[in-house]
C-alpha cells in the first residue's frame, strides 16, 4: 500500500491522546442541537450572538438567493462581485469606523492575503506565541522574518522593535485569543507600533459582535482607532454565517484587490450570504441584549462553579477555557459531559501547549441561565470523580 505508512502515525495520534474525529450535526445551530441522533445541550458554537438560525438572516439569505442565485459563479475581480458585497462591505466598514472594507471567504485566508500582500523577503513581522495558526501560517508565506514575543509580553515586544532594522515592521495578534479568552492590550500595542513606525493587524475572529456597547469589537472596547491599524474580522461567529472581511485605509484596501492573491484567485462567496449578513448588522447594533445575555452567563460560571484541581481562565468573552492538563483525561472529561447530554469540547495541542488540554466552553445569546447552571453542577460532580 503506497500510504501504508500514514497508519502508524495515526495509531501514534491515537495513543497520545490527539487523534480527531468529527461529529455529523443533524440540526441547525443553537442551544441544543441534534449530534449522530442524539439532542445535546451544546456549548461548542463559535455562534455567540445566537444568530446562526435567526429567522431575519434566513429570511434574508431566501430572498437573496432569489434574487443572485446560489452561487457568485466567478471571482471578486471578474464577475463575482455582487451588489450585496458591495453593500456589505460599506456597512462593514461604516459599523468600525474604516474607510472601506474587504470582504475574504475566510479568516483564515484574509490574513494570509493580508500578511503575503505587504510584506516579503526584507520586512519582520512580530506575532504574540498565542496567535492563531491562520497569522503564523501567513507569515510563512509572505517569507519575511517572524519574531515571536511570550503572551502579552509588550517589554519583550519593545526590544524586539527597538532591534530591528528590516524595512517593515508588521505587530500582528489575536484581539481575543480564541483559546484563552483574554484580550490584547491594543492601545499599550498601538503606542509601541506608533513609536517604532510599525503596522497593527488585529484578528477580531472572536471580539467582533461581542466586544463594545454595539458589537464593533475590540476598537469599540478600547476606544481606540488610528490608521496604522489592520482590523480583520470573521463573519462565521457572531455575526452568524460566514466569511470575514479587513477594513482599513483606502490605499490598504486597493493594496489587497491587487495582491492578495487569497482574494484575486478564489471564487467569490455566494451573494446571498453577503444579503444574510446585511440583516446580521443590524442585529449586532440594535440588539445589545444579546450581549448582555453573554456577561450574565459568564458571571453564572465563575460564581458557581468549584473546582479544586482544574483552573477556570480568566476571561470576560463568551470564550471560558478549563485548563484539566493531560489529554486522556480532558477527553475522558469531555465524554462523561456527553454521556449527561452536554457537549463541550476538548482542545489539546498542538492547538494549546503541551500539558495545558483543556475544555473550552462557548456561550451563545441563546443559552439560558438554566443551561449554564446544568453545566456548572456536571462539571462540579465530574471534577470529584475522574
Amino acid at each position: 500500500m503506497p500510504f501504508s505508512y500514514l497508519n502508524d502515525d495515526l495509531l501514534t495520534l491515537e495513543e497520545q491522546g490527539l487523534f480527531r474525529r468529527r461529529r455529523i450535526v443533524e440540526s441547525a445551530q443553537g442551544a441544543v442541537i441534534r449530534v449522530d441522533g442524539r439532542d445535546y445541550l451544546s456549548f461548542c458554537s463559535n455562534d455567540y450572538l445566537g444568530l446562526a438560525n435567526h429567522p431575519a438572516l434566513i429570511d434574508a439569505a431566501c430572498r437573496g438567493a432569489a434574487q443572485y442565485g446560489v452561487g457568485s459563479g466567478a471571482s471578486h475581480l471578474i464577475t463575482g462581485h455582487s451588489e450585496a458585497h458591495h453593500k456589505l462591505e460599506l456597512a462593514l466598514a461604516e459599523l468600525v469606523g474604516f474607510p472601506d472594507a474587504l470582504l475574504f471567504s475566510t479568516g483564515y485566508m484574509a490574513n494570509m492575503g493580508v500578511v503575503s500582500a505587504l510584506l516579503s523577503r526584507n520586512d519582520v513581522v512580530f506575532a504574540d506565541k498565542l496567535n492563531h495558526a491562520s497569522l503564523n501560517d501567513a507569515v510563512l508565506v509572505s517569507r519575511a522574518t517572524m519574531q515571536r514575543y511570550s503572551h502579552l509580553d509588550l517589554v519583550q515586544l519593545e526590544k524586539q522593535l527597538i532591534a530591528s532594522k528590516h524595512r517593515r515592521k508588521l505587530v500582528v495578534t489575536d484581539a481575543v485569543f480564541s483559546m484563552d479568552g483574554d484580550i490584547a492590550p491594543v492601545p499599550e500595542l498601538l503606542k509601541l507600533c506608533e513609536r517604532y513606525d510599525a503596522w497593527l493587524l488585529l484578528d477580531d475572529a472572536h471580539g467582533f459582535g461581542v466586544l463594545g456597547r454595539e458589537g464593533k469589537g475590540v476598537l469599540e472596547y478600547f476606544a481606540t482607532q488610528s490608521p496604522r491599524i489592520i482590523y480583520m474580522a470573521t463573519l462565521g461567529k457572531a455575526a452568524g454565517v460566514f466569511g470575514a472581511y479587513v477594513a482599513g485605509s483606502p490605499e490598504l484596501i486597493q493594496m489587497l484587490i491587487q495582491r492578495a492573491r487569497t482574494y484575486i484567485y478564489t471564487t467569490a462567496f455566494p451573494p446571498m450570504l453577503a444579503n444574510a449578513l446585511l440583516a446580521s448588522v443590524h442585529l449586532i447594533q440594535e440588539e445589545g441584549w444579546r450581549r448582555q445575555r453573554l456577561q450574565d452567563l459568564a458571571g453564572y460560571l465563575k460564581d458557581h462553579l468549584k473546582l479544586a484541581r482544574w483552573k477556570l481562565m480568566p476571561s470576560i468573552t463568551p470564550i471560558q477555557p478549563i485548563v484539566i492538563g493531560s489529554n486522556k483525561e480532558t477527553l475522558a472529561v469531555s465524554a462523561a459531559l456527553m454521556e449527561k447530554g452536554i457537549l463541550v469540547p476538548a482542545i489539546r495541542p498542538p492547538t494549546v501547549p503541551k500539558g495545558e488540554a483543556r475544555l473550552r466552553i462557548s456561550f451563545s445569546a441563546a443559552h439560558s441561565l438554566e443551561d449554564a447552571r446544568k453545566l456548572v453542577e456536571a462539571l462540579n460532580e465530574l471534577e470529584k470523580v475522574i
